[in-house]
């Protein structure tokens, strides 16, 4: 290792320790948030929705939205550790996508909404009345 050390400029070696050294040091002074970073379940059933093609949307991945099934920024209050996830419809079509949160095809809608897990669980508006 001595020798990769002895064959790069000195100039490089002392900017990428002192980058390292502001990353470390600045990275102590992160908050952490205490809020919840898993999706509640906005719909125990998938919404239908239409595409327009080349339009970006944004699917609510949090189930905090009160636009379901798409972002209205609810996240950066109540779940801080979660983004929409954002794609662009290929083409002008109906489709269903996930209203319980827990697809493994985002944004669409895979059944997972009919699993045990989901059918018992407490929606999301029913846990904000109850808070």
């Amino acid at each position: 290792m001595s020798i990769l050390l002895s064959k790069l400029h000195p100039t490089w070696i002392r900017s990428t320790l002192n980058s390292w050294a502001m990353t470390s040091m600045s990275c102590s002074k992160v908050m952490h948030s205490t809020l919840p970073t898993e999706a509640v379940i906005a719909s125990k059933k998938p919404y239908k929705v239409e595409l327009i093609s080349g339009k970006r949307y944004s699917w609510c991945t949090c189930g905090h939205s009160k636009k379901q099934p798409f972002c209205d920024g609810s996240h950066k209050t109540k779940a801080q550790g979660l983004a929409p996830h954002r794609f662009v419809a290929e083409k002008d079509s109906t489709v269903w996508l996930c209203g319980c949160k827990y697809t493994n095809n985002r944004p669409f809608c895979d059944g997972t909404h009919k699993s045990e897990f989901i059918t018992s669980a407490t929606l999301a508006e029913e846990s904000d009345l109850k808070s």
